[in-house]
C-alpha cells in the first residue's frame, strides 16, 4: 500500500513529538511517512504548497493562523490534503466537527483513535470551503489567492480595498493586486467593521481611508450613480499607500460624514 505522507502542525514542540511517536506506533497497521512539521497555519500552507502532503494533523489553537482557518484555505485547493484536527478543547467539536469529512482528535490523543482517523482520511472526501465557512462562522486573518496551483496568503491587515470585477474581486495591497473568486457581499458580512462600503462594487479598509474629495465627472465613468445632485461633481475616496482614488456612490455618501 502507498505510504500516506503526513504533515504535523502544532505550536508546541512536545505535542508535535508526541504525535510523531504515536504515528510511529501506527506504522504496522497504516503505511505512512512524516514529511514535515509546522508550528502554525502559515508555515503549514507554505509546506503544502510544495506538494507531497496527503494528510495534515493540525492543532486548532495556534498563533498567526489557527487550524480552522487552515481548513478554509485548504478547502479551496483543487486537490487538498485530508485534514484531521487535534484539540485539547472539546467546545470546538460543536460546530467545526459537525463536518463529517473532517475528523478530530481530543488531546491527549490515543493511538487507537489516531489510527481510526487515519483510516477514515483515506476514504472520506474533503469538505467544500463554503461548508467550513458556514459551519464555523470563523473570521479569517488571511485571504487565500490561487496562483499557478498554489495558495498565496494575503494578511487581511494588508488589504486596502476589495473591488468587484465581473465574477472576481480585485484585492489591493500597497504592493500589488490579486484576483479572488469570492462575493463582495459575503466579504462585507464576514469582515463587518473592517471594511466600509463606498460603492456597490467596492469595499475599502476603514483604517486605510485617507479622506474624501469632490472631483469633476469624467466621460466614461459611472457618473449617473456618483454625481452630486447634477452639479457635475462627485465624491472619491483617497486611500493610504496607493495613488488611485475610488468613487463614492450617492447611496454611500453618508460614510463621508460618519468617518
Amino acid at each position: 500500500m502507498t505510504q500516506a505522507r503526513i504533515l504535523i502542525v502544532d505550536d508546541e514542540a512536545p505535542a508535535r513529538k508526541r504525535l510523531s511517536n504515536l504515528l510511529d506506533d501506527c506504522r504496522e497497521q497504516f503505511a505512512l511517512t512524516i514529511v514535515d512539521e509546522a508550528s502554525n497555519g502559515v508555515e503549514a500552507i507554505d509546506i503544502i504548497n510544495r506538494g507531497g502532503v496527503d494528510i495534515v494533523l493540525c492543532d486548532i489553537r495556534m498563533p498567526v493562523m489557527d487550524g480552522i482557518e487552515v481548513a478554509r484555505h485548504l478547502a479551496t485547493l483543487e486537490v487538498p490534503p485530508k485534514l484531521i484536527f487535534a484539540t485539547a478543547f472539546d467546545e470546538y467539536a460543536v460546530k467545526a466537527f459537525e463536518l463529517n469529512a473532517v475528523d478530530y482528535l481530543l488531546k491527549p490523543i490515543r493511538q487507537e483513535r489516531l489510527l481510526a482517523a487515519l483510516q477514515k482520511a483515506r476514504s472520506v472526501a474533503p469538505p467544500a470551503a463554503k461548508a467550513i465557512a458556514d459551519a464555523t462562522q470563523h473570521k479569517r486573518k488571511h485571504l487565500s489567492i490561487h496562483e499557478r496551483g498554489r495558495v498565496v496568503l494575503v494578511p487581511l491587515e494588508e488589504v486596502l480595498y476589495l473591488k468587484a470585477e465581473q465574477k472576481y474581486l480585485t484585492v489591493r495591497t500597497a504592493q500589488r493586486e490579486y484576483l479572488l473568486e469570492e462575493s463582495l457581499t459575503r466579504m462585507e458580512e464576514e469582515f463587518a467593521g473592517v471594511f466600509t462600503r463606498i460603492h456597490r462594487n467596492a469595499l475599502v479598509a476603514t483604517a486605510a481611508i485617507a479622506g474624501f474629495e469632490r472631483v469633476a465627472n469624467t466621460s466614461g465613468s459611472d457618473d449617473a450613480e456618483q454625481s452630486d445632485g447634477g452639479s457635475g461633481m462627485h465624491w472619491v475616496c483617497a486611500i493610504k499607500g496607493v495613488p488611485e482614488k475610488l468613487p463614492v456612490s450617492r447611496r454611500q455618501q453618508h460614510v463621508i460624514r460618519e468617518i
